[in-house]
């Protein structure tokens, strides 16, 4: 039995296991894959507080892991099946064991959302990526395309340049959720080309990516560019699959919170990128992170 059952080794969930910990809690943290979550794959955190000249996501991430380890939490790397909500105590199954706790903070984050066009399945893995820094590399002199008009999707488009020989970002709008600078950067840059007021409507290949179905939003016009991967941005959606049946969530599956990040569950908090919030950052992270340990801390003192 533990105090404190963490889903998740994000930001938010590293961060409520330091705190946890640190409080005197016996903690453990689920994670299916590897401690940082998505921004582990990022290859530069520019606008968290205290790198002046920026850090890789990776280094940050890999230095919050530490810590909590350093403070005595514990982890386990195995994906969540369901879990069991009866009664005071709160159940995490995995294929391998079952956990139990007397609360929990999901922070189980969330995962890059697709174009659900033809051909994206089909090339997922040949052509077709959802992670720039994890597979930038493989398209060394070669054509890419860049789907989204967010910040992750311009930086993750200058951080290719590094590596092809041209990149095309993709958006269906003229105007740009990332910021002007971020924006301006991009436009300077020889290697990039802009593809507006456009959507892709199918991914085309025989092995490998080999060309997209463009279509013009404003005038309907078709054409097709010939790249060799493409690295979609377009947002995301909340790692809640285990979690749907007990939690109230808003339209798009993030779950509801109040101010104190609790749940509709007593003694179950949610924080970071799975909860409805207007804002998805590390830093919001870490203050989501540390305030549903400090409320999972004392609700656990209330019970006793």
């Amino acid at each position: 039995m533990y105090d404190l059952i963490i889903i998740g080794a994000g930001p938010a969930g590293l961060t409520s296991a330091i705190y946890a910990s640190r409080g005197g809690l016996k903690a453990v943290v689920i994670e299916s894959m590897m401690p940082g979550g998505q921004a582990a794959a990022t290859d530069k955190i520019d606008n968290y507080p205290g790198f002046p000249d920026g850090i890789s996501g990776f280094d940050l991430m890999n230095t919050f892991y530490q810590q909590a380890q350093n403070h005595g939490s514990e982890f386990i790397f195995e994906p969540v099946v369901r879990l069991e909500m009866n009664g005071l105590t709160k159940k995490v199954i995995t294929a391998q064991q079952t956990i139990e706790a007397k609360a929990m903070i999901i922070a189980a984050g969330s995962k890059p959302r697709p174009l659900g066009v033809a051909g994206e399945k089909t090339f997922h893995g040949r052509g077709v990526s959802y992670c720039a820094v994890c597979d930038g590399a493989f398209y060394k002199g070669k054509k890419v395309a860049v789907v989204g008009g967010g910040y992750a999707a311009i930086e993750e488009a200058l951080y290719l340049t590094r590596f092809a020989a041209e990149v095309y970002i993709i958006h269906r709008r003229k105007e740009f959720r990332a910021s002007m600078a971020t924006v301006e950067k991009a436009k300077n840059n020889p290697k990039i080309h802009f593809l507006l007021d456009s959507i892709v409507e199918e991914i085309k290949g025989t092995d490998k990516v080999e060309k997209l179905n463009l279509k013009n939003v404003l005038t309907g016009e078709k054409s097709d560019v010939m790249v060799d991967g493409i690295f979609v941005y377009i947002g995301t959606e909340p790692n809640n699959k285990f979690a749907e049946e007990y939690f109230k969530t808003d339209d798009r599956g993030y779950i509801i919170t109040d101010e104190l990040l609790r749940t509709n569950i007593e003694g179950v908090y949610a924080a970071g990128d799975i909860r409805s919030t207007p804002l998805r950052q590390v830093a919001t992270a870490v203050g989501d992170g540390a305030l549903a340990a400090v409320q999972a801390e004392k609700y656990i003192a209330e019970l006793e």
